[in-house]
């Protein structure tokens, strides 16, 4: 094909997608020109944003934790969750490629996310090849992945390389904060510090042309830290002028007036270039998330938004059992397609080992039955890795070395292991 059959092609698909609503400030022979002679198939990234816009499509909501681990992620999966969150909060934390402890303030490897998310998928096509092999059908493991760029780890063009990276590792989707990546902090920190409403917008068309050449119908998220940021790059933008206050800080960073209608200005401005909109928020306020939605809703009625059920949020210090058992459906009724708890991962593991390592401190081995027995009691609801060897594949590659051999083989791992006699 040539270049102009090949961008009538895409345009036609442009039509056909999800995506057709969103801007781009280029041409399908643009990307066709940048995509080289031949592309590449991502099944993985492919099937799972087009699962992840069939679920935002025709769920109330998508409900999805952070994983820290491939083995995480599986049994969110095994438990019904439909998608996975991937955080670098998480990352930086526990999970990445310089094998460091970081707070969230993007110190890590930028290919350390990518790693993670083809981490995750590996694990996960474990479990479906278990699965398979043994005659079980019944669940969807290659579940969506939205991953957490962070603020792109630098300038357009490494949000775009960051973004192909991340399709290359299955991601469905990614999200870009209004950060400047060499200040980036969490969104619960302080001393945030905004770039330009126009220089948010090139991360977001780098983040979709890298999901164009790719080949993929990438969800893309943008994120405002504008509800809580008060420090600025550059007043360029005339519409980040209104909130500038005149004044500078040691760093030459302009100040600026947080709070709700700088988020909303910023929310409008990045909705024609996002599937969805995500606002930072720095407390579980039904209140404040209506009035975001309303806004950007208002100009944008089929725009779809995300919020962050965060482990930062104190949520019973905020709200009673009532409204916290409610909280999400009502978010899902305001237009708040995505919820996610992005640290679950790092919570539920670090609680978890601390509560068996204290007990097992007192009460040795009796503390790591009850562990063993409440694994046996979930059994009922799926669980399976109470059967660690078979958890991790040991059958699986039994088959492997069975099919090898002609359907013979005296190596087996689980014929006449423990596993196989005790459980």
């Amino acid at each position: 094909m040539t270049i102009q059959e090949r961008a009538d092609a895409m345009k036609a698909r442009w039509a056909e997608t999800d995506t057709a609503g969103v801007t781009r400030d280029y041409t399908a022979e643009d990307v066709v020109r940048l995509q080289g002679s031949f592309t590449v198939e991502q099944t993985l990234a492919k099937k799972g944003a087009e699962r992840l816009r069939h679920l935002l499509a025709n769920r109330d909501y998508v409900h999805a934790l952070g994983a820290i681990s491939g083995g995480q992620a599986v049994q969110m999966v095994k438990a019904g969750l439909e998608a996975i969150y991937l955080s670098g909060w998480q990352v930086a934390a526990d999970a990445n490629l310089a094998g460091q402890v970081y707070p969230d303030q993007s110190l890590y490897p930028a290919n350390s996310a990518p790693e993670l998310v083809r981490r995750i998928n590996n694990a996960l096509q474990r479990a479906d090849q278990i699965a398979w092999s043994e005659g079980d059908d019944s669940v969807e493991w290659m579940v969506p992945i939205v991953a957490d760029a962070e603020a792109g780890f630098g300038g357009a063009l490494n949000s775009f390389e960051l973004t192909k990276n991340f399709i290359t590792a299955g991601a469905a989707g990614v999200h870009f904060e209004d950060q400047l990546a060499s200040e980036k902090k969490c969104g619960h920190m302080g001393g945030k510090v905004l770039v330009p409403t126009s220089q948010h917008v090139r991360t977001l068309s780098a983040a979709r042309l890298a999901a164009d050449v790719m080949g993929t119908p990438t969800v893309i998220v943008a994120r405002t830290d504008s509800l809580a940021a008060t420090l600025l790059t550059s007043d360029i933008d005339e519409r980040d002028q209104e909130f500038a206050t005149g004044t500078r800080t040691m760093e030459g960073f302009f100040e600026v007036r947080n709070g709700m209608d700088a988020a909303v200005a910023r929310g409008l401005a990045y909705a024609p270039y996002a599937d969805l909109i995500w606002c930072e928020t720095g407390h579980p306020d039904l209140d404040e998330a209506a009035k975001f939605a309303e806004a950007i809703l208002s100009e944008y009625p089929d725009k779809m938004l995300a919020y962050n059920c965060s482990p930062s949020f104190n949520w019973k210090k905020h709200l009673d059992d009532a409204t916290i058992a409610s909280f999400q459906k009502e978010l899902a009724a305001m237009g708040y397609r995505f919820q996610f708890i992005t640290l679950a991962g790092f919570h539920s593991l670090n609680a978890s080992m601390f509560e068996l390592a204290g007990d097992y401190a007192k009460r040795g081995m009796s503390a790591y039955v009850e562990l063993q027995e409440a694994e046996f009691a979930m059994e009922d609801k799926g669980y399976t890795a109470t059967r660690h060897q078979r958890e991790v594949g040991a059958g699986y590659f039994d088959q492997v070395g069975l099919t090898i051999s002609g359907g013979k083989a005296s190596t087996l791992a689980l014929t006449g292991s423990t596993e196989e006699e005790q459980f």
